[in-house]
């Protein structure tokens, strides 16, 4: 059980982690220095030291605690049922590139960078195993197999991010409507009592 100093402890390191994110994102993971992120902390560097053994232990923690709450955010937009299950395709792209587009291209630049690439390795191996998770939540909801919607929120994720990336529309579009047309035939095979005309794509 946490003591009120350990949670006091906990909540400030949060604190730190998202207004250290955020400064990231918004001006560029080159472009900010220690000094830029003790001052949009609010604090000075000997305090954030007291939370992180140096600067890239600070980016690293940064990065993997902010883009799992990215993940909360995605996964807590779930469809609700197969009805629900176009809205949640349809509206999911446009939504993230806009609440969490920034945070998509630093994370990119922070785990492609040499220096923490195996941090990203780990990041996403762990990513791996709670969208499979999260998959195997929807198949009661859907019908569907986990096993066959956890390749396909893979496909919508590499979707959503290379939109919230470049906004490159027909890329997003291409992978959304083959998205939708397989998962319409997924319905129809694995939950048969489900009427797909109410589930018209077109």
């Amino acid at each position: 059980m946490r003591t009120v100093n350990e949670e006091a402890r906990r909540e400030k390191k949060i604190e730190i982690m998202e207004k250290c994110f955020d400064c990231y994102a918004e001006h560029g993971f080159t472009a900010v220095g220690v000094k830029a992120i003790a001052d949009a902390c609010n604090c000075n560097v000997a305090s954030l030291y007291q939370y992180f053994d140096n600067l890239d232990d600070i980016i690293i923690q940064s990065t993997e605690y902010c883009m799992s709450k990215v993940e909360d955010d995605f996964m807590a937009k779930a469809p609700t049922d197969v009805e629900d299950l176009w809205r949640f395709v349809n509206e999911i792209p446009y939504w993230t590139a806009e609440k969490h587009g920034k945070k998509y291209r630093l994370m990119y630049q922070v785990y492609t960078h040499p220096k923490y690439r195996e941090y990203g390795q780990k990041f996403f191996a762990g990513v791996d195993k709670r969208y499979t998770e999260y998959a195997k939540s929807l198949e009661p909801k859907l019908g569907i197999p986990y096993e066959k919607l956890t390749p396909l929120i893979f496909i919508l994720i590499r979707a959503c991010v290379h939109y919230a990336l470049f906004e490159d529309e027909f890329y997003l579009k291409a992978q959304i409507e083959v998205l939708k047309e397989t998962l319409e035939l997924f319905v129809m095979k694995y939950n048969p009592k489900y009427n797909t005309e109410n589930a018209s794509l077109v």
